[in-house]
C-alpha cells in the first residue's frame, strides 16, 4: 500500500534537499564563456537524472520563477506535489497526453521571461533522446536551451526504462551545463535532423 500523498509530499522534498546537499558537485560550462541567461530559458536534463536535476534547477534559478513540466500520470501526481513544495510552478501534461496545454503554457511562460524545466526524454522515452517538441518550442520562442549533463560517481540504478539513478549520499557528481542556441527551422525535416544531432551529442549510457 502506498503512503498517502500528503505524507509523501512532506517527506520527499526533505529527503531530496538532504541528498542533494550532501553531493560533492563539480559544475562546468560548455562553452566555457557561457553563463545563466537573464531572460527566459528551457532548462533540461535526462529523466533518469531527476534526483539532482530538479534540485539543480531550483539552486541555479533560486530567485527566478521556474515552471516544471510534469506528466498527468500517477507518478506525475507524486512528483508535481513534491516540486510544488520545493517552490516550482507546474505545467501538467506530456507529449502523449495534454500536449496542447504543455505547448501553450510553456510558450506563455517563456514569453514572460521565466524558466521552464523539462526532461526531454520523458515521461516514457526513448531514453536519452530529445523529443522534437522541446526543440521546437526553444526555436519558436527564440530561447536558449540549457542542458545539464549529470553524472554520479556512485549511484543505485533502478531497472526502469530510464535506468533511474539515485546517487549515494556524499557521492561526487560531475555536471556539465551546455548552453545551446537553437536555430530557426525551415521545415520539420530540418528540425528532426538537428534534434537527432543534439541527441547524438548529449546522449550517453
Amino acid at each position: 500500500m502506498r503512503a498517502p500523498l500528503s505524507i509523501v509530499h512532506r517527506v520527499l522534498p526533505l529527503l531530496l534537499r538532504m541528498l542533494f546537499g550532501s553531493l560533492r558537485i563539480t559544475l562546468t560550462w560548455r562553452p566555457e564563456t557561457a553563463c545563466l541567461p537573464e531572460g527566459s530559458a528551457i532548462f533540461s536534463f535526462w529523466h533518469g537524472k531527476m534526483v539532482a536535476g530538479w534540485m539543480l534547477a531550483r539552486k541555479l534559478f533560486a530567485n527566478r520563477r521556474v515552471s516544471a513540466v510534469v506528466s498527468l500520470s500517477e507518478d506525475g501526481n507524486i512528483l508535481s506535489g513534491t516540486l510544488a513544495v520545493l517552490g516550482f510552478s507546474l505545467i501538467r501534461g506530456s507529449s502523449s497526453k495534454g500536449s496542447l496545454n504543455v505547448r501553450e503554457e510553456t510558450a506563455e511562460t517563456l514569453s514572460g521571461g521565466d524558466i521552464v524545466a523539462i526532461t526531454p526524454d520523458g515521461p516514457r522515452g526513448p531514453r536519452h533522446e530529445f523529443k522534437y517538441g522541446t526543440v521546437r518550442l526553444a526555436s519558436q520562442c527564440r530561447t536558449p536551451l540549457l542542458f545539464a549533463d549529470i553524472r554520479y560517481q556512485r549511484a543505485w540504478q533502478l531497472k526502469s526504462w530510464d535506468r533511474f539513478e539515485i546517487p549515494w549520499p556524499f557521492s561526487r557528481a560531475s555536471i556539465i551545463l551546455h548552453h545551446i542556441s537553437v536555430p530557426e527551422f525551415r521545415s520539420e525535416e530540418e528540425l528532426r535532423d538537428w534534434s537527432g544531432k543534439l541527441t547524438a551529442m548529449l546522449g550517453h549510457d
